[in-house]
């Protein structure tokens, strides 16, 4: 009898036990998984260049063409961390940001990523990982909420700055709102530089209809920012 309740014990334990682990909230999937996949683990970010920064800030133009060349998955994780990155271990971040309250989500609107399936991806700072959203190709939609500029559909991925006021309003009342908009400048200079600096063209997009592009993304804060990133023609 002993013997038998061992083999059911270490049955559970070959069979079950791996699925549960598989299967539990947290867990680490591999890089480049298909968005159903659980969390798309990014390559760790590059601290030295081939590009000096003031040669970076002497080369930065805004860019809307782009070759139908893919993009690497270590690029956008070296962009994402651009934005957002953590650089220090008090947790600080790529781009200064006021109190500091860091009012930004980042989105990556991906569509030709290797490694990457499309895809609509939230970036988390803290591990520098990829959360997916939503599975498919959004850049169509985005383009027609953007009022149709076509660079943003033909990037190889949108990245959508995202901003929650009240993270920074709760702190410094209705003059808050200016530092959020700071800060949003402060992150897409970093997104710019990085792209010059990996040969690759972006531009800073405005223009769109605020609530189709949240819709799209699938979040309740406020898209001030969408940034087309591709290879350069």
């Amino acid at each position: 009898m002993i013997y038998r309740r061992l083999a059911v014990v270490a049955l559970i334990l070959v069979v079950v036990l791996p699925v549960l682990l598989v299967l539990k909230p947290g867990f680490q999937g591999e890089v480049g998984q298909s968005p159903a996949a659980g969390k798309i683990l990014l390559p760790e970010p590059r601290y030295r260049g081939q590009m000096s920064v003031e040669e970076a800030i002497a080369k930065r133009r805004s860019i809307r063409e782009y070759s139908s060349e893919p993009l690497k998955l270590w690029e956008l994780g070296q962009l994402l961390w651009a934005a957002q990155g953590i650089t220090s271990p008090d947790g600080k971040r790529a781009a200064p940001s006021a109190g500091p309250t860091y009012p930004f989500e980042v989105y990556a609107v991906v569509g030709n990523v290797e490694g990457l399936a499309p895809g609509i991806y939230h970036y988390v700072p803290k591990g520098h990982y990829l959360e997916p959203v939503k599975s498919g190709d959004f850049r169509g939609k985005l383009q027609a909420a953007a009022l149709n500029q076509e660079w943003v559909g033909k990037a190889a991925v949108d990245i959508v700055l995202v901003a929650f006021y009240e993270r920074t309003t709760k702190v410094y009342g209705d003059r808050g709102i200016r530092y959020v908009h700071m800060e949003a400048g402060h992150i897409g200079e970093n997104i710019y530089l990085q792209a010059t600096a990996l040969g690759l063209g972006t531009v800073a997009v405005g223009a769109f209809d605020d609530g189709r592009v949240a819709r799209i993304i699938g979040t309740t804060g406020d898209p001030l920012y969408i940034f087309p990133v591709g290879r350069r023609v």
